[in-house]
């Protein structure tokens, strides 16, 4: 990457047991593998603070939380993480990799519960700007299948707790956005095996970066 060229900004992202977590450690190794420099984080968390939220928000024996307090929990989070972390790397030129971003909180707390994408994107607006992923790797599994998984992992979180209905709505919200911004989704079918996942995801991620050497994708843009 040229001096003073901005770096890249994926995330990683799909209800719970879709198996993002596992393609994102596989990707991982095969950028690392090329020399450019890698930011490895995730939401909520990536900072001190951050992580002391997470633990919060995915503590089961709190019990209810106002879906109010959640989503202002999540953004205060994401402003630490933005400026102490993803913003700093990206200027410098590194790739972030992020487990989740500010699409799951489209999904788990606009549409999860209810609030709307309304008071979300506004959120959005005032601590991101201009900011947005390059690429967002959608993994997409029935809300049933995706339970079922997260079931089998065994101890349940706070988020992996709540019903199918739940979400139903969330994945919908998912697919929802990229149908709307198809030239910065791509969805990846994560009911399969691991190995298929991989290499659908190979083959999403080489088309990416084809595209992105010829200019066709804004870094960082809506």
């Amino acid at each position: 990457m040229a001096a003073g060229q901005r770096g890249q900004f994926i995330t990683f992202e799909g209800i719970e047991g879709a198996g993002k977590s596992t393609q994102l450690e596989r990707l991982v190794d095969r950028v690392r593998a090329t020399g450019q420099e890698l930011l490895v984080t995730r939401e909520p968390g990536g900072t001190p603070l951050g992580e002391k939220l997470r633990g919060l928000l995915l503590d089961p024996s709190i019990g209810t939380m106002a879906a109010e307090t959640e989503l202002l929990l999540i953004f205060a989070a994401r402003a630490e993480h933005l400026r102490h972390c993803i913003e700093p790397a990206l200027a410098r030129g590194a790739w972030v990799f992020c487990d989740r971003f500010t699409d799951a909180s489209f999904a788990y707390q606009g549409a999860g519960r209810g609030l709307g994408a309304e008071k979300v994107a506004v959120l959005e607006d005032w601590l991101q700007g201009d900011l947005r992923p390059d690429l967002v790797l959608l993994f997409d599994v029935s809300a049933r299948l995706g339970l079922e998984r997260a079931v089998n992992r065994g101890k349940r979180d706070r988020m992996e707790s709540e019903d199918l209905a739940f979400f139903e709505r969330a994945r919908e919200a998912y697919l929802e956005r990229a149908r709307w911004q198809p030239e910065r989704y791509r969805v990846i079918d994560g009911s399969a095996d691991v190995a298929t996942v991989g290499v659908a995801v190979d083959e999403a991620w080489s088309e990416w970066l084809s595209r992105a050497a010829k200019g066709h994708r804004p870094l960082g843009g809506r």
